[in-house]
């Protein structure tokens, strides 16, 4: 895939909300360029987090050197690493000063399916590859030196660029989040309604800690 007529997402259009940005950057295309090659998401299902007002937020206690870039301008990546195991990838949105992101959850791969493979030896089937926030950074290859890039840099080795035609609002479905305890039910998860891609909701479990200090454990930001 060439970037002929494709165009960065606009940044003034991140600034708004992160409920209102969430359903905007579905059909969105994430690219991603590495010594390996492209692989290319179009977003199909993400989640809003509004951060000090939301207690499901990574920014819901303030600013800390893990959320930093939350706290800057709209159009970042924030990845951070979770359950010890996983990347999670978020675009930031809202106004300077002000965190706020929304988490990228599932696409389809419309370029680089045979480097996605690779990286996602464990799917079935290529509707898996990028199914889940986890799944969708491995497709892409993306990980924790991605943090902070400008996703609308045209040198950006991760670029975030409008869809070619938007989702059609009557197309959107929304629900409850899924991987937070408090904030669950608020209903800021956004996906393409019956794309296969997107997974089936399961509400959010807490997984027990054998040992160590207890905290949040939460895989959102």
């Amino acid at each position: 895939m060439g970037d002929a007529g494709l165009t960065a997402f606009r940044r003034e259009t991140l600034r708004g909300p992160a409920p209102e940005v969430a359903p905007a950057l579905l059909g969105a295309l994430l690219v991603s360029d590495t010594e390996a090659g492209r692989v290319a998401v179009r977003l199909t299902e993400v989640e809003a987090y509004a951060g000090e007002a939301d207690p499901g937020s990574h920014a819901f206690r303030g600013r800390t050197p893990r959320n930093d870039v939350m706290f800057g301008d709209a159009g970042f990546l924030y990845v951070y690493f979770t359950y010890g195991m996983h990347w999670c990838a978020n675009v930031v949105c809202g106004v300077e000063g002000t965190a706020s992101a929304v988490l990228l959850r599932a696409g389809e791969i419309v370029v680089g399916p045979e480097l996605a493979r690779t990286r996602r030896r464990a799917s079935r089937a290529d509707v898996d590859l990028a199914r889940g926030p986890a799944r969708l950074c491995a497709a892409l290859g993306v990980d924790g030196s991605a943090y902070g890039l400008d996703l609308l840099a045209p040198a950006s080795p991760v670029r975030l660029l409008a869809p070619a035609s938007p989702v059609p609002a009557a197309a959107v479905a929304t629900g409850p989040r899924v991987g937070v305890t408090a904030g669950a039910d608020t209903p800021w998860r956004f996906w393409v309604g019956g794309d296969p891609t997107v997974g089936a909701y399961r509400r959010h479990a807490p997984r027990r800690r054998t040992a160590g200090p207890t905290g949040a454990g939460s895989s959102t930001p």
